[in-house]
């Protein structure tokens, strides 16, 4: 693989942790010929950290494997709490050495025996990832200064706490929230859906638990003082369920797995703590407390401005946001226009939304095909500064091969046979806004390498002329592939491969988020029949959640739109699913027929050619109510063996 344009990462200062002298060596002979310079080879965790100490690098090369007790992994969170980049080297890819390096999140991931051309492709990405995780940091901190900024100071203390509980959700995750003093006096939020909290009182809480009030005062009281930052989990978390009963109420009241403690020194020396709460066993890091600590003194400012403002009674122990199980028409400010979901998969991904969008990062939307990655891309945009520019569509799986560099970049006039005029490319026509890059595994490498440098110098080349156009766009990618394996087949570079994996977001199939399939059939029914079907019967509910969806939504959407086009009354009654999905149902159990996907595709379509009495075009006809050309439609009878003659002498 070739950089594109020259190297033009600047000199760095780089750290080698590697126990293995000649392996070192090589190394350090490549990265000082392209000019850095290596400040040292460290064969242990504790010599790494006695060159940080006295000369801080700006990345550090670390092999997994090192002398002494301690890991290159071990020396990886080191690292982050110094904010420090690094970059893994090992002799084994086996995948469950990736799973384990993945979780702290490194720069590059680096093979033994490495070629030089690898180690400083790596170098250039881990450069800009770092600069761009620096960027991104202090663009989060100012969007939620901002937003804590905004927040109402006519609000009472329990509604504030909502508000900023809302604004640290998508960087601090959780179930249940409570903050208060150490010796009590908290107020505490239950997550029931995306927006919507129950606030938990002092005296709602001990009602739960079967308390008097001064009762739940005494043992918070009595209750282990959070001092410093903490994260409980697995063996912590089973200690101090034993031995804090404050703590122990609280985990056994909401299902809770794992929480981080969070202290604030006050300036009248009172402590003030926040708890966050997951029923995840393994959801909170160092990174989170590495986040708080950096906003910790906006969250000092927060308690003062409204911390004992509100009467004795004030707190609400109603829902006070209604919930977005369907994020469409009604709530048209959200951004999520269209989103539909409540499942706690499809939380998360708002979740992972929000926090994204305000931030200029590059983000790659990972999931099947049909899961929405488009509606996510949009919802990024809608939710950024960039909201009112335009918002740029590119299917790369789409375009001719021999028009595509046209397409994405413009040409001028007289480039080419058949340029008559000249013509503004994708990037230049989502100047100022987003474009979107679906199906990004798609893209030729010879297109990848102009895309990188769209990223790395944002200005394209159009064709013919050496003239670059600087472009302002954020780039958002999604691909149904393994990124991971195209780019070890040789079909994707890793150097793009990394820079647009900055911030992945894994969109769940329709089978991961069951839940949500009566309200998304829901949503379509009303959608495609006008409002005429109000309703669907259970039957078709329970066909609709026991079907496994490989379409995902897109399948969900086609189903329920050919569905109504053959309905009666204002409730559906019977659901056109695949012929895949046959049923004989007895008083104890289903069997189910499965059948090829040809032999799936013929059913269906016969079966809706016998519905038009063998129409295909027109009105009312075949192509019309499954929603393809008929041209397309002819194709397939073509190549299925389908004869109108028999559908008609049938119907």
């Amino acid at each position: 693989m070739e950089t594109a344009g020259k190297n033009r990462t600047t000199s760095k200062k780089i750290l080698i942790v590697e126990d293995h002298f000649i392996e070192a060596y090589n190394l350090q002979l490549i990265l000082e010929k392209a000019g850095h310079k290596v400040i040292g080879i460290a064969r242990s965790v504790i010599q790494a950290m006695e060159f940080i100490e006295e000369s801080k690098p700006d990345l550090v090369f670390v092999d997994i494997v090192l002398k002494g007790k301690e890991t290159g992994i071990d020396l990886a969170y080191r690292l982050i709490d110094l904010n420090i980049g690094f970059i893994y080297l090992s002799a084994n890819s086996d995948k469950s050495i990736l799973d384990k390096v993945k979780m702290s999140k490194p720069y590059g991931f680096i093979i033994k025996p490495f070629r030089e051309q690898e180690i400083l492709i790596t170098v250039e990405i881990a450069c800009y990832r770092h600069n761009n995780s620096i960027e991104t940091s202090i663009l989060q901190e100012a969007e939620i200064k901002k937003s804590i900024d905004n927040i109402n100071t006519g609000l009472k203390w329990d509604q504030a706490i909502l508000e900023l509980g809302k604004i640290l959700q998508p960087y601090i995750p959780f179930e249940y929230l409570d903050a208060g003093l150490s010796s009590g006096n908290f107020v505490g939020l239950l997550r029931k859906n995306y927006e919507t909290y129950d606030t938990i009182s002092e005296e709602r809480f001990a009602k739960i638990n079967n308390l008097k009030k001064n009762e739940l005062a005494k043992i918070n009281a009595n209750s282990l003082k959070m001092e410093l930052p903490e994260i409980f989990f697995g063996t912590s978390f089973q200690k101090i369920s034993k031995d804090c009963t404050a703590r122990r109420l609280v985990l056994h009241s909401f299902g809770i797995k794992s929480f981080l403690a969070f202290p604030i020194l006050l300036p009248d020396n009172n402590l003030f703590n926040i708890f966050f709460y997951s029923r995840n066993p393994d959801i909170y890091n160092k990174d989170h407390i590495i986040f708080l600590n950096g906003i910790k003194n906006l969250l000092s400012k927060f308690i003062e401005n409204w911390y004992g403002k509100t009467e004795e009674e004030n707190v609400s122990n109603k829902e006070l946001f209604a919930s977005p199980e369907i994020l469409g028409d009604s709530q048209k400010s959200s951004g999520f226009e269209g989103m539909i979901g409540h499942s706690k998969k499809m939380i998360q991904v708002f979740d992972y939304i929000k926090k994204v969008a305000p931030s200029e990062t590059s983000v790659l939307i990972l999931g099947e095909s049909g899961t929405g990655k488009e509606k996510v891309a949009q919802a990024i945009h809608n939710l950024s500064a960039r909201k009112g520019k335009p918002f740029v569509v590119v299917n790369c799986g789409a375009i001719p091969q021999n028009l595509a560099e046209s397409l994405l970049f413009g040409h001028i006039k007289g480039s080419f046979t058949g340029a008559l005029t000249s013509h503004n490319g994708k990037f230049e026509m989502a100047d100022g806004g987003t474009i979107f890059l679906d199906e990004i595994g798609e893209l030729p490498l010879d297109l990848q390498v102009k895309l990188l440098r769209v990223l790395q110098e944002k200005e394209i080349e159009k064709i013919g002329t050496r003239e670059p156009v600087k472009v302002d766009v954020r780039i958002i990618a999604a691909t149904n592939r393994d990124l991971e394996e195209e780019v070890a087949s040789g079909r994707f570079r890793l150097d793009l491969y990394y820079r647009l994996y900055v911030f992945p977001i894994l969109i769940p199939t329709l089978r991961e988020r069951k839940e949500d399939v009566p309200a998304l059939a829901e949503h379509f029914a009303k959608s495609f029949s006008k409002g005429d079907i109000t309703s669907l019967s259970d039957r078709i509910l329970t066909q609709l959640n026991s079907y496994d969806w490989p379409g995902n939504i897109r399948e969900l959407e086609h189903v329920i739109q050919r569905s109504i086009l053959l309905a009666e009354g204002k409730t559906l009654t019977e659901i056109m699913l695949p012929s895949i999905y046959k049923t004989k149902q007895n008083e104890s159990q289903s069997e189910y027929t499965v059948k090829s996907y040809y032999d799936n595709e013929r059913d269906y379509i016969v079966y809706i050619l016998k519905k038009c009495g063998g129409k295909v075009a027109g009105t009312g006809g075949a192509a019309e109510i499954l929603g393809i050309p008929s041209s397309t439609l002819n194709s397939k009878l073509k190549k299925l063996g389908i004869k109108l003659a028999m559908i008609t002498s049938l119907s």
